[in-house]
């Protein structure tokens, strides 16, 4: 039987979670009305709720504890992803610098399904990023949010999810300035290897990007010349040589992130062919092995650092209850310009 969870109550009683937190911890001085105590109260006892033992030691309701959620362990595990480091030690340090911690939640594809709702009712944090959730994942989490659970979205796409508070590069756009770039040097047999599997909105957004370019250059999108890796060199590498295996020809690659475009050039090499005299390459995120590569690797300039922080930061004004100066944020991502493509440097 499926545990009841205060975020249930909060929704039964048309309050906010911290209002069910603060009324069945008996935290008196919170201005909560008589009227609402009892409603919530009732909401309890008719869906059966029993606090957990955590949250009846939460005095004040409050942990000074935000989650920070990745809903793919093969990041961090593998350690194949230079990304995840850096993009937590902003959160960390911008939490740190207002008394609060992180508790980073990585998740695996064999988590339970409820993993998520037992994260953000388990009285453990008082509020959540989510980093480049799941397709399934947003509408618990758009619920979550709407009945006042503190969360920010970042790397996803939330078209549709109103209740949501996101920050997020343009990844459309993004890809297609890549691939518009190789097109400029003449490119027209494009292949793209995307980072992860086409069930994470930010691959898609790649893709779709990658289509425009394409398409506003009257050029066609051969389906033999697009593959998904999985986060790693080595998946790049896979997805090189399949696409080579499938049909060869390809003049250039998009490659999804910086370490697919590694493995992809691996697989290039073994093939006998060299980067960028008969394949050029525009890789994404800029992560610091990218400038020693060789060739050394055209890229889009991601800011994880910044962008944690700046995720950080939102997230704890509204815990604080302020609102946000966006409720939904888009940087621009620059390219910047190396040899794998064959453009010239100066």
């Amino acid at each position: 039987m499926k545990r009841i969870t205060s975020h249930q109550v909060a929704r039964l009683a048309n309050v906010s979670r911290t209002t069910v937190s603060f009324v069945l911890n008996d935290v008196s001085d919170m201005g909560i009305s008589l009227e609402t105590r009892e409603r919530v109260l009732e909401a309890a006892h008719q869906l059966g709720y029993v606090p957990n033992a955590l949250a009846r030691s939460l005095v004040s309701g409050a942990t000074r504890t935000i989650g920070l959620l990745m809903p793919h362990d093969d990041q961090v595990h593998a350690n194949v992803d230079a990304y995840i480091p850096r993009f937590l030690t902003g959160v960390t340090l911008t939490c740190q610098s207002r008394g609060y911690k992180v508790l980073f939640e990585p998740l695996n594809s064999a988590a339970p399904a409820d993993t998520l709702a037992h994260l953000v009712d388990s009285g453990r944090i008082d509020g959540l990023i989510a980093l480049n959730p799941r397709r399934e994942d947003l509408s618990y989490l758009n619920d979550a949010a709407a009945n006042g659970f503190p969360l920010v979205v970042f790397g996803s796409s939330i078209a549709g999810y109103d209740s949501i508070h996101s920050l997020d590069a343009d990844n459309r756009d993004a890809a297609r300035r890549a691939t518009a770039h190789l097109l400029a040097l003449g490119h027209r047999r494009i292949a793209h290897i995307g980072f992860a599997a086409d069930d994470y909105p930010i691959v898609r957004e790649r893709l779709l990007g990658f289509r425009d370019a394409m398409q506003a250059a009257d050029t066609d999108v051969d389906p033999a010349w697009i593959g998904y890796g999985n986060y790693s060199a080595a998946s790049g590498e896979e997805a090189m040589r399949a696409i080579l295996a499938r049909r060869p020809g390809i003049t250039a690659l998009f490659a999804g992130n910086d370490t697919i475009a590694f493995g992809a050039m691996a697989a290039l090499r073994d093939a006998g062919l060299r980067t960028p005299d008969d394949v050029a390459i525009v890789g994404y995120d800029d992560i610091p092995l990218a400038a020693y590569a060789s060739p050394p690797l055209t890229t889009m300039r991601t800011e994880p650092f910044n962008e944690g922080s700046r995720a950080a930061a939102m997230l704890l004004r509204i815990i604080a209850g302020e609102q946000p100066e966006q409720e939904h944020s888009q940087a621009e991502v620059p390219l910047v310009i190396r040899r794998s493509c064959g453009a010239r440097t100066g």
